[in-house]
This record gives C-alpha cells, structure tokens and sequence, in this order.
C-alpha cells in the first residue's frame, strides 16, 4: 500500500474474511471495498429479499465512508453489481430514496452471481471531507 494510504476499519463492524481493508483513504479520495449485505456482526442476509440486500449493503457503504469522516454528499463514483437486470427497477427505487441529494456518478452492471448468493454488491469512491470542502 502506499506509504500515505490510510486503511479505514470500521468500529463495531466485523473486519472482512479476506485479505482487503473495507476502504483505502489515498491522495484526498475513500476508495470503498465492494460491500455485500452482510450485518455488522457478520451473518448473512443473502436469504433476504432483493430490496432488504440493497439497504444493507448501502448501509455498509454508508458505514465505511462515516468510519473515514465522510458522508453520501462526498461521494463521487458509484458502481453496483446486480444478479439479474430485472432488479435494476427496484434497485433504482431504493438507491434514490437512500441517496436523497446525493448523486455521484454510477454505473449499474448486471452479473450472473454473487459471492455467498447475494444479489447486490457495491463499491465506490469519495472525496475526503477536507477535499471536498476545498481544504
């Protein structure tokens, strides 16, 4: 790692099964870890439904990027991964009520699978709160 990168861990939260922090603070950007909808005390969600998956897992991405400071407001780029296009509907519905005003740039990509049979994953980047208020 970059002898400036700071690993972010996340207080409360299990630390992940593999060899990965859940975010990276480099060179004034939070580079967040794909986030599944794992709880914070590990166990799964998977058996979920698709709407309760998606709210876990922006509730982890809102954890890691709190965990460095930041907020929703500071992100920048969003990618999600979705088991099945036909969830993209539902998957916007609650990305928009969760984000509110916050609207990074996102792509959505459809895959076949999932690591422990989730539907969703996401990860993104931020701009640390002392670059994204100009200091």
């Amino acid at each position: 790692m970059a002898d400036d990168a700071r690993p972010i861990a996340v207080p409360g939260a299990q630390p992940p099964a593999g060899h990965y922090s859940p975010g990276v603070a480099h060179g004034g950007l939070i580079y967040v870890s794909g986030q599944l909808g794992a709880r914070p005390d590990g166990s799964h969600t998977a058996e979920l439904p698709f709407e309760d998956q998606v709210r876990q897992t922006l509730a982890n991405l809102f954890a890691v990027l709190a965990a460095a400071g930041a907020s929703p407001r500071h992100l920048v780029k969003v990618t999600a991964y979705l088991v099945g296009v036909e969830n993209w509907p539902r998957f916007n519905a609650i990305y928009a009520e969760v984000m509110g005003e916050a609207r990074p740039a996102r792509s959505v990509v459809p895959v076949p699978e999932l690591h422990y049979g989730y539907l969703v994953e996401i990860d993104a980047i931020a701009a640390a709160p002392e670059q994204a208020e100009g200091g």
